[in-house]
């Protein structure tokens, strides 16, 4: 049984969540239980903090762990980096308010900053060749404490921006870039690493399908080349015969970047019955 530790509440915990169960492994989640078990998949779930999962992985109370780049950073604990997951992608980043000139990193000796990473903040002033910094350390509202006085800046995760216009901060430094990770020991058993083979599969296959549609079309056969030239980057499509000699039926994926500007193309070529299907899984 391979443990997994999951933070408990947020954003997070809602992205980790979708992608097991796009991966087909069910979790029935109890606001009284902190360790479940997947009924289909040889796995628990382990309820955390964010910030005590990589303790929990690095000593062996958790197998694997899915957590903020920004926490495993900070807590510097000794477990493997298995798979960047792409979700839960934000920054770390300085604030100030709106009404004080910022130049660069110099501005910061002398100042105050509230944070609940000072590691980080720590490694970025050291770096910067700043010696005087005040760095205070606090949990909650970080983005509060330059309106209430205690502190004369900020450094804290920043998403869409949002919260900082709402307390008047702008964002000045942009310390490190964040998404989410599974960790992992690194003394799984034999067992315990099939179980983690198998899961890195499941979620490989799940993302290889994301912002992909399945495209079948009618097309006339003389226009096989063209149609091939118009769909760039991807493996030859599956070209079946119809009643009609003249025509086939061709199915092919295509990325949701170009989506449109490529149907374009194909319906001028002559594609005609165009059928547009979602892309659950896409086994590599």
């Amino acid at each position: 049984m391979l443990r997994i530790a999951v933070q408990s509440k947020g954003r997070l915990y809602e992205e980790t969540m979708n992608m097991l169960s796009e991966a087909d492994i069910k979790i029935n989640p109890s606001k009284r239980k902190l360790l479940i078990q997947s009924p289909n998949f040889p796995v628990e779930i382990l309820f955390l903090r964010d910030d005590d999962i990589p303790q929990s992985v690095a000593s062996g109370i958790a197998d694997i762990g899915i957590v903020g780049e920004n926490e495993f950073v900070e807590k510097n604990q000794k477990a493997d980096i298995v798979k960047r997951l792409g979700f839960s992608k934000c920054r770390l980043s300085i604030a100030i308010p709106n009404n004080i000139n910022y130049e660069d990193s110099s501005w910061l000796s002398g100042n105050k900053i509230a944070t609940s990473y000072p590691r980080i903040l720590q490694e970025f002033l050291d770096k910067e060749g700043v010696k005087d910094c005040e760095i205070h350390v606090i949990t909650g509202s970080v983005e509060v404490s330059p309106s209430i006085g205690l502190a004369d800046g900020i450094f804290d995760i920043v998403s869409s921006g949002s919260t900082l216009v709402t307390n008047r901060l702008k964002e000045v430094e942009v310390v490190m870039q964040s998404e989410a990770l599974l960790i992992a020991s690194p003394s799984l058993d034999e067992d315990k690493q099939a179980t983690l083979d198998e899961l890195l599969f499941r979620i490989e296959s799940v993302r290889n399908a994301q912002d992909k549609k399945y495209v079948m079309m009618n097309l006339p056969k003389d226009k096989i080349d063209m149609m091939v030239s118009a769909l760039p980057g991807i493996k030859s499509p599956t070209i079946l015969p119809l009643a009609d000699s003249k025509w086939c039926s061709v199915h092919a994926v295509i990325g949701e970047d170009s989506f449109w500007e490529i149907i374009s193309v194909l319906k001028e070529i002559g594609a005609e019955d165009i059928l547009i299907l979602p892309i659950e899984v896409m086994i590599p």
